[in-house]
């Protein structure tokens, strides 16, 4: 973005901009280090939820066949009860891989990719102001 730099006439001012800008840069560098370990750490849940929620799944269809062969009686009860546990768990992780999963990885990506683009526009505001500081400096 061209800034209107040409109407600050003191390096006074210059400076006052120089410190708001860096504060700010210093702030967005925090938020991006805080957004790529965020970013690991959803990469990694997600895979895992991933794998968990598959094996689950594969139980219940596993169970789900025992449970089909079973003759009335405590097994078929039993095997039941593992199904009622096994959809819960599936339930469970479901519900964590919308806070954690592929979806709040993205988000987490966008959010990086955000503050990336931020703390470009703001080097580019310390550049121009910087080179002004210069001009009127002398």
């Amino acid at each position: 973005m061209n800034y209107s730099v040409h109407t600050l006439t003191q390096v006074a001012d210059c400076n006052v901009l120089l410190a708001l800008a860096t504060k700010e840069k210093a702030d967005l560098t925090f938020k991006r280090l805080s957004d790529e370990r965020m970013t690991a750490r959803f990469t990694e849940t997600a895979l895992e939820l991933d794998a968990a929620l598959q094996g689950v799944i594969a139980e219940i269809a596993a169970t789900e066949t025992i449970i089909s062969v079973l003759p009335d009686g405590p097994s078929k009860d039993e095997a039941m009860d593992k199904k009622t546990r096994l959809e819960y768990k599936k339930f469970t992780i479901e519900n964590r891989r919308e806070s954690y999963g592929s979806v709040a990885l993205l988000e987490k990506e966008m959010d990086l990719a955000r503050v990336n683009q931020e703390i470009t526009e703001v080097d580019a505001f310390i550049t121009a102001i910087e080179t002004k500081k210069q001009e009127l400096a002398g």
